[in-house]
């Protein structure tokens, strides 16, 4: 390579670095506003799972002081002072909060609270369905049983979790109708899903059996 070869390389070289040192100096900017984006995102992030930890414990903590206390009466008032900071915290507090009103007798002050989370659009939707399905069980001696199976029969539909456990209240509303036939198919039909837990599979054999049916098991069940 000759001379002049040479120093038009650098010459080269230099005008490079002077234009990306321009370059850099106009634009720079740029890259430490993303880089503060990055580091300011990530720590955000952390804060705040760090945040609705804390919360999540503490809302804990305080369900499980009001759960202490001495009987159902002054556990479900103790939960009335509960606060939490989420939809689904605030549902979870009144899952629990019906259940010790349902377990002192208060029993339209549990259905209410339960009806609340059912009609709640801000909630998840199994929320809702598991609320609606604890206040029909909850209604069983002041609903008809009309009312209760057109209910559990929104709740019996193809996709819903508790389609199952719908189905399993409406047989025994049959039974309660003297539908003993329908009820002992609808157990059947339980007993045959191959969404059914082992536990419900139990419950529907020992009422086909009770009411004088005969289980039909499929070769799974019976291996």
């Amino acid at each position: 390579m000759s001379n002049s070869d040479s120093f038009i390389d650098e010459v080269t070289e230099e005008v490079r670095k002077d234009r990306l040192f321009q370059l850099f100096r106009r634009y720079g900017w740029i890259a430490g506003v993303v880089i503060v984006l990055i580091v300011g995102g990530a720590a955000w992030n952390e804060y705040r799972k760090a945040r609705d930890r804390a919360a999540a414990e503490a809302l804990g903590d305080q369900i499980l002081a009001a759960m202490n206390a001495p009987d159902a009466s002054a556990r479900a008032e103790q939960l009335s002072d509960v606060t939490a900071q989420t939809p689904g915290g605030g549902a979870i507090v009144e899952f629990v909060r019906a259940g010790a009103q349902a377990e002192a007798g208060e029993v339209e002050a549990a259905v209410a609270g339960l009806n609340r989370i059912a009609t709640d659009g801000d909630l998840p939707l199994i929320y809702r369905q598991i609320a609606s399905f604890k206040a029909l069980a909850l209604q069983s001696d002041t609903l008809s049983a009309d009312e209760r199976r057109s209910g559990f029969e929104a709740l019996a539909q193809p996709g819903v979790a508790l389609r199952l456990l719908a189905e399993e209240q409406l047989a025994l509303i049959e039974l309660e109708q003297g539908e003993t036939e329908a009820a002992i198919d609808r157990f059947q039909s339980i007993l045959a899903d191959a969404e059914s837990t082992s536990d419900l599979q139990q419950r529907a054999t020992q009422a086909i059996v009770a009411l004088g049916g005969t289980p039909e098991l499929s070769p799974r069940q019976q291996g």
